[in-house]
């Protein structure tokens, strides 16, 4: 009997411990995740790969319409671009990137759905093969 009363202390604390544990990791981790929010950028890359056989002329259009998009969104806070340079052969046929900054999810949220940017799309979309698209917060 003593046995079995002490077994059961043992497991009740144990549960104690772990569900404390557990529920202190968790919140320690949302507020690393809002610390982090506040302080960091939140980015926007996409990478395109144009379909075979598009001209100069045409990834130019599509270039300059993704430049103009800055100028057109004020939630874009950041933009930079280049094509790819990268001597690995890793590329897979992704020719250019896009990448973008905003403050919030928010300022990303009125972006993505946003009228110029459909507007792009439609110039971009004749001549794209593929395309990826990632996004993250930045971290120190």
């Amino acid at each position: 009997m003593k046995k079995s009363i002490l077994s059961l202390v043992t497991l009740v604390v144990i549960a104690f411990f772990s569900y404390s544990f557990n529920n202190n990791n968790t919140n320690t981790i949302t507020e690393n995740t809002m610390v982090q929010a506040n302080d960091s950028i939140l980015r926007h890359v996409v990478l395109f790969k144009f379909k075979d056989g598009t001209s100069a002329e045409n990834i130019k259009k599509v270039e300059d319409a993704f430049h103009a998009l800055p100028s057109k969104i004020p939630q874009i806070a950041g933009y930079e671009w280049g094509i790819n340079n990268s001597p690995e052969g890793l590329d897979k046929g992704f020719t250019h990137v896009f990448f973008l900054s905003f403050k919030s999810e928010e300022d990303r949220a009125i972006y993505l759905p946003h009228p110029d940017h459909k507007a792009f799309g439609a110039v971009l979309g004749p001549h794209l093969d593929d395309v990826h698209v990632m996004d993250y917060w930045t971290s120190n």
